[in-house]
């Protein structure tokens, strides 16, 4: 059995992998375990330098990474250049922080002297999406090193190829042969490796369906798990918004990576009072986006990531166009041969339209008249996800009542919404729970030990 990667820009097949048989993944399982059973023993310099230089082999790499990324799943080559860069912001600060981050905690306040000491726990499964197929495993991968632990990598299918030069450019940086491996597996074959007992835990970035069936086996296993899921993330505009700022930014928002990103502004929620100021500016910035070959520096979006996305998408608009609410412009296949899309607007939405229930996944923007900020608040939190939100107000009571109300893992004022390696990344309801990055993501993994010494 193979996987085919093939490029949604061209439909052209780029490359075959073979499928690891049951006597190849039981022989990645003893070497992650072997491979721990050292690593974790490791000191921090080790561990450190380490990290400094899988940073450095990723910088050296940049266009030939950001080129892989762009043939697999269409992003922008621009943008994929970036993701591979900032990957090396994440294992510089672990590298730098990492051991301060991992120093006892005392508890001056407790009888005796009493202290937390974070300890590694032993083989992670990552199951890992293809929108930004390095800067997700690099999430998981670069605290997991500093913790001791080691990780095994299923991706997915259509950036195999991602995953095969990740594993290939951290070898070459020094890691230790199981350290960190690639499995080049389908979905159906990560529940008997998360039921092995050699692996302790897992991580899921993806659907809320992948992460529903990935959990429902851990916890049968009693094993922890990070779930990073959908986003239906609001983008608010109240009237003390810089109106033109706010509108350039919400088309940047909801155009990059051509949509497809869990935390992109999705819900555009803007105040009665300036909703035609803003939509006018909103209008032309969304019919102003030019659509075309990822590799050409002039275009701002490349295809999805897939025709199979791409007709996911294709559907929901076909599901709005049976709904009270209007179908603006765009949201349409374009072009010949690739998985092309069109931006476009979807306006006159209420909050019992079917498609507040999903994730659009695709350069398409929702729009909702707000009466207020009570009404800006509750159409927010009508979603059932909780990842991201972003709010453009100057007003800082309404910054308190937004950062306080909105039900979402991260809040972003007057700036489109990012992750980066010093902040906890993570959201609530339905888009998950547990948190990446900063401290937060180094200790998920880790046995905090409470240690009561004499």
């Amino acid at each position: 059995m193979t996987i085919t990667t093939s490029n949604p820009a061209t439909g052209e097949t780029l490359e075959d992998y073979s499928e690891l048989t049951a006597e190849q993944i039981e022989t990645k399982l003893a070497k992650a375990a072997e491979t721990y059973a050292s690593w974790s023993k490791t000191d921090y310099k080790t561990r450190t330098d380490l990290l400094s230089a899988i940073a450095d082999a990723f910088e050296k790499n940049s266009e030939a990474l950001g080129r892989q990324i762009t043939l697999e799943m269409g992003k922008t080559f621009a943008s994929a250049k970036a993701e591979a860069e900032k990957c090396a912001t994440a294992f510089r600060f672990y590298a730098e922080h990492g051991p301060a981050l991992l120093q006892d905690v005392r508890w001056g306040r407790a009888e005796g002297n009493v202290y937390t000491r974070y300890l590694p726990m032993g083989p992670v499964l990552a199951v890992m999406p293809w929108n930004f197929p390095l800067w997700q495993a690099v999430r998981f991968i670069a605290p997991a090193i500093m913790a001791g632990n080691v990780g095994l990598l299923k991706h997915a299918s259509v950036t195999m190829g991602c995953a095969e030069m990740m594993d290939r450019l951290i070898r070459e940086a020094g890691a230790p042969e199981g350290l960190f491996q690639n499995l080049v597996i389908k979905s159906g074959a990560v529940a008997a490796i998360l039921e092995d007992d050699r692996v302790v835990a897992a991580t899921l970035t993806g659907s809320e369906g992948a992460g529903s069936a990935v959990a429902e086996t851990a916890g049968k296993q009693l094993k922890k798990m990070v779930l990073e899921l959908g986003g239906s993330d609001p983008f608010i505009v109240m009237p003390s918004a810089d109106i033109a700022d706010a509108a350039e930014k919400a088309v940047k928002a909801r155009i990059q990576n051509t949509g497809q990103s869990c935390i992109c502004g999705k819900r555009m929620i803007v105040h009665e009072d300036i909703y035609e100021d803003f939509m006018e500016r909103f209008r032309a910035g969304m019919k102003a986006v030019s659509w075309g070959d990822p590799f050409d520096e002039g275009t701002d979006m490349g295809p999805l990531s897939s025709f199979e996305q791409r007709d996911t998408v294709l559907e929901q608009m076909e599901k709005v166009r049976g709904t009270d609410a209007t179908v603006e412009f765009g949201g349409e296949a374009v072009g010949d041969g690739g998985a092309f899309m069109n931006a476009g607007i979807i306006s006159g939405m209420t909050t019992e339209n079917p498609l507040m229930e999903e994730e659009l996944f695709g350069p398409v923007a929702m729009v909702f008249k707000a009466d207020d900020i009570d009404d800006a608040i509750r159409i927010a939190n009508r979603s059932p996800y909780g990842l991201g939100s972003a709010v453009f107000t100057q007003d800082e009571a309404e910054q308190q009542r937004f950062a306080n109300e909105i039900e979402s893992g991260m809040t972003a004022f007057n700036k489109v919404l990012a992750s980066s390696p010093e902040a906890p990344f993570g959201g609530i309801k339905r888009s998950g729970y547990g948190r990446e990055l900063s401290a937060f993501g180094l200790h998920e993994f880790m046995n905090a030990k409470t240690v009561f010494a004499d």
